[in-house]
């Protein structure tokens, strides 16, 4: 999806060498912060170029896609997100995306998924792999995510087998506890699984709005359903700005949701969304996900090819240190650089 930039900026013949920096800096100062900006040239040489100024001022290359034989690269003004949970160790907490299909079409999703998308389905065999080898590398949470976990017949399985390697969070609209699948629930250990059910709203015209007609109730029911069977519900809301998210808090504080079983977050720019926070890998603290085509970097961007570490999953220690080796080069290119720019 091509990424929509505040500014765009045709680079013409010009290179960093040759009178581009002027113009990128003009073009930054009629933006805000946080704004995209695209760069576009026919010359190859500035990517670089523009990458390594990106790191050295503070701001994120978020895109590249090349268009009629030339690249646009597009970054966004300012530095990154804050990262939350730095301290946590990698592998800490493992992702399972188990499909990728979805009883609704979210306009923010930031894997696409939706009622015609694909199942990609990552399976119970290779889920019990997963969950064996996680117990042994010492994973302290799962969580299972989608698409929608529970349009999968299997799904009381795959939790189950999760559950047993660690505590384990399935990430659900929660819409679809009825029949067989209430059943299901009902079968799952509740000491060990806690349901994370979204809600992006106090009341449902901004939800039904992303969501659909009529979703904001069910989700509601959904809560009050999971809860009334005696799980941990926690209620996650995604929103556009500051005002919503206080608006959010305000809500869950009068409905006394505790902080641990609140989870507030903005829109991501991927998948899709058509607005949102820009969000490149250097952006993401590795929150290793595992989808049926490989390991990623993060759960945001996990059909993404640059979050992509492996298409291989298995021995999953491999999968691990991959994920390691390439934060911690990430992270000695950072420093350096932060040496460099503190020291200019």
């Amino acid at each position: 999806m091509r990424a929509n930039a505040n500014v765009e900026l045709d680079a013409g013949a010009k290179t960093f060498a040759s009178g581009l920096l002027p113009d990128l800096i003009a073009a930054l100062r009629r933006s805000r912060k946080g704004d995209l900006v695209a760069v576009i040239s026919g010359d190859p040489s500035v990517g670089p170029e523009l990458e390594a100024w990106c790191r050295f001022t503070r701001n994120s290359l978020v895109d590249a896609a090349v268009e009629k034989g030339r690249t646009r690269w597009v970054l966004r003004y300012g530095e990154a997100p804050e990262n939350v949970g730095e301290d946590r160790l990698v592998g800490s907490r493992l992702w399972l995306y188990t499909n990728f299909d979805c009883n609704l079409s979210c306009d923010y999703c930031c894997v696409r998924s939706s009622p015609k998308a694909p199942r990609r389905a990552l399976g119970i065999e290779r889920v019990r792999q997963i969950a064996t080898e996680a117990a042994e590398l010492g994973v302290g949470e799962i969580f299972v995510t989608g698409g929608e976990p529970f349009m999968l017949p299997n799904i009381g399985e795959i939790l189950a087998a999760c559950a047993a390697a660690a505590p384990t969070t399935v990430l659900t609209n929660g819409m679809l506890f009825a029949g067989s699948r209430l059943a299901t629930l009902r079968s799952l250990p509740r000491e060990r699984v806690t349901f994370q059910i979204s809600l992006d709203s106090p009341t449902p015209e901004r939800h039904d709005s992303h969501r659909g007609k009529g979703t904001w109730a069910r989700a509601w029911k959904g809560i009050e359903r999971a809860r009334a069977e005696g799980f941990r519900v926690r209620l996650a809301a995604t929103v556009s700005t500051d005002a919503e998210a206080d608006e959010f808090r305000s809500f869950l504080d009068a409905h006394h949701i505790s902080e641990e079983n609140r989870v507030i977050r903005r829109i991501a720019l991927r998948g899709s969304a058509t607005q949102g926070i820009a969000l490149a890998r250097a952006d993401l603290v590795p929150e290793i996900t595992i989808t049926a085509e490989g390991v990623f970097w993060h759960p945001v961007g996990a059909e993404d090819d640059d979050l992509l570490v492996s298409r291989e999953i298995f021995p999953l220690a491999e999968s691990f240190a991959a994920v390691r080796r390439a934060f911690d080069r990430e992270s000695e290119h950072q420093r350096r650089l932060a040496m460099i720019f503190n020291c200019a």
